[in-house]
This record gives structure tokens, C-alpha cells and sequence, in this order.
């Protein structure tokens, strides 16, 4: 028999040595997928990395399939496993479409995050339970601040800030975060001691990104928007994306660039999208699972 040669000797003795230390022999690492259930920083929620977003065209797009061709799509991302479902008080009737696709479904087994308007007249408890029922459901997993737009937003809805606590406290709601809209707003998102999430706008291309004016049909400010993501993400919030795909203006390959973006670039935790088609729920996992590779 031959000597055995450094190289082999080598890692032979490697192996024996890990052996020796855990009883096995190191794993494959385990490959990430678009329907792994990931934290939201300090949130204390599990989410899918993909989420179903209910609100294209402010849900003008999901409300126009129907309850029937809605709920079988709810269904069809269900069992493609993706586990979080997002929508907003402002999408019109998306909270009733969706808690009646949901319904039968064991409530333990899926993510919920609503977006409440911040008027100023409304009773926010009143609201909270008005979302609840219309949703059919004991409790939401998010409750964001929408569309908050100001740099004052963190002073003006401090009485919803309080009356998420209070909801948190009666255990309606698991945690809580803000959507922002506009760099003077996403500013001051980083330091904020109360956000557990953000939602924030982020694509390769800055398509209905962030930019001075929240409201310019101009493109936003890339850079700025990565380096607020990737601040408030090591100050421990969850960060998830919207308008990935330029409300609906990409194409494939645009689509499947965003994804890999958002995440190898930007860093962000998780996405929704919105979808019309079950060929969209496919892509959307196809292109988040090769971004993930």
C-alpha cells in the first residue's frame, strides 16, 4: 500500500478532527429560499422572504380579479409556501378579500401586516378593530404608520405610536413599523427608538423611489436610499421592500436585477410584491431563490 500523500493526510485529518469534535461530519450549508422564514430584526416576527402584496395600483389590480380568482391565488401563494400576507387600510376592500381568501386556513401559520392612515379625527383602537374584523382575524402581526411622507412624521403621529403600543399591550398586535414615502421621511428613520420595522421603497433602477419630493414622477435617489436601509438594518430594525418591480413597469429581466438588488445590495430582509396571476407568484420565487444562490 502507498504512503498517503500530504494532501490526502491532510484532509483526512481534518475530517477525524471534526468528527472528534461534533460526532458528524460537516453539513452542506443549508441554501436560502424565497419561502424561508426569516426574523424582522427586532420585531420578533417571522416572515417569508417573499410577501404577497395586496396593494398594486392601490389593489385597483387584486380587487379587479374577483373574490373567486383572488382567493385561488392566495391559495396558490400559500402552497408555494409563502406565509405573509400584507395589505392597507387605504387598498379599498383588499382587508375583507383577504381575510375571506384566508379563511380555513390555521392562523398560526401565516404572517399578517396591515397599514393604517393616520388621520387625525380617527379613534386608532376603534380602527385596529374595525381592520381586525374586516380581516377576520384576532391579530396582525405588523402594523405600519402609511405613507408617511413629512420629515415631522415622527412627532405627528405620535398618538398613533402610542395606540400601537396600547394594541401591542392587549396583544392585537405583535409588532409595529412605518412605511415611508420621500427622503425628508425616510431620514428620520434612522435613530428612531420606537420603529421596530420600516417598509421602504428600494429597485435597481429608482422607479417610484425615493426622492426629495415623495410625490416626483422622476427617478429617486439609489445610493442614499441603500445607505438608510443598510443603517437602520445594524441598529436592529427589520427592513421589508416595496416597489421592486417599478409598480409594474419592469421587465423580466429588470425584475429578476431588482430582486438580486434588493437583497446583495441594499440588504434588505424581505420583500412583497403584488400579483395578478399565478405565472407571477412563480417568477417572483424563481428570481428571489436565484438572487439568494
Amino acid at each position: 500500500m502507498s504512503n498517503p500523500t500530504r494532501r490526502e493526510f491532510l484532509r483526512t485529518g481534518l475530517a477525524a478532527g471534526t468528527i472528534a469534535i461534533t460526532g458528524s461530519l460537516p453539513l452542506m450549508a443549508q441554501r436560502q429560499t424565497a419561502t424561508d422564514l426569516v426574523m424582522l430584526g427586532r420585531s420578533g416576527v417571522k416572515v417569508t422572504r417573499l410577501a404577497f402584496g395586496t396593494g398594486s395600483f392601490s389593489g385597483q389590480v387584486q380587487r379587479d380579479l374577483g373574490q373567486d380568482r383572488f382567493t385561488q391565488l392566495v391559495r396558490y401563494a400559500y402552497d408555494r409556501g409563502i406565509r405573509f400576507f400584507e395589505t392597507a387600510e387605504s387598498y379599498g376592500e383588499m382587508h375583507k378579500m383577504l381575510g375571506i381568501a384566508l379563511q380555513g386556513i390555521p392562523r398560526e401559520t401565516y404572517q399578517l401586516m396591515s397599514k393604517v392612515t393616520t388621520h387625525d379625527g380617527a379613534n386608532p383602537q376603534q380602527k385596529f378593530d374595525e381592520l381586525r374584523k374586516l380581516t377576520n382575524t384576532e391579530y396582525f402581526d405588523i402594523m405600519l404608520l402609511h405613507w408617511q411622507h413629512t420629515a415631522s412624521w415622527p412627532t405627528d403621529t405620535r398618538r398613533w405610536q402610542d395606540a400601537i403600543l396600547e394594541a401591542e399591550s392587549k396583544k392585537v398586535v405583535v409588532s409595529h413599523g412605518a412605511s415611508v414615502h420621500g427622503l425628508p421621511a425616510l431620514r428620520q428613520v434612522p435613530g428612531n427608538k420606537w420603529l421596530d420595522l420600516a417598509m421602504i421603497r428600494v429597485n435597481h433602477k429608482g422607479k417610484s423611489m425615493d426622492a426629495e419630493n415623495y410625490a416626483t414622477q422622476g427617478l429617486g435617489n439609489v445610493p442614499e436610499v441603500v445607505e438608510h436601509v443598510k443603517e437602520v438594518r445594524s441598529e436592529g430594525m427589520g427592513v421589508i421592500s416595496m416597489k421592486l418591480i417599478g409598480e409594474g413597469t419592469f421587465n423580466h429581466e429588470d425584475r429578476r436585477e431588482a430582486m438580486k438588488f434588493a437583497f446583495k445590495n441594499a440588504g434588505v430582509d424581505c420583500v412583497t410584491v403584488g400579483y395578478k396571476n399565478k405565472a407571477e407568484i412563480d417568477e417572483s420565487i424563481e428570481n428571489l431563490d436565484m438572487a439568494l444562490a
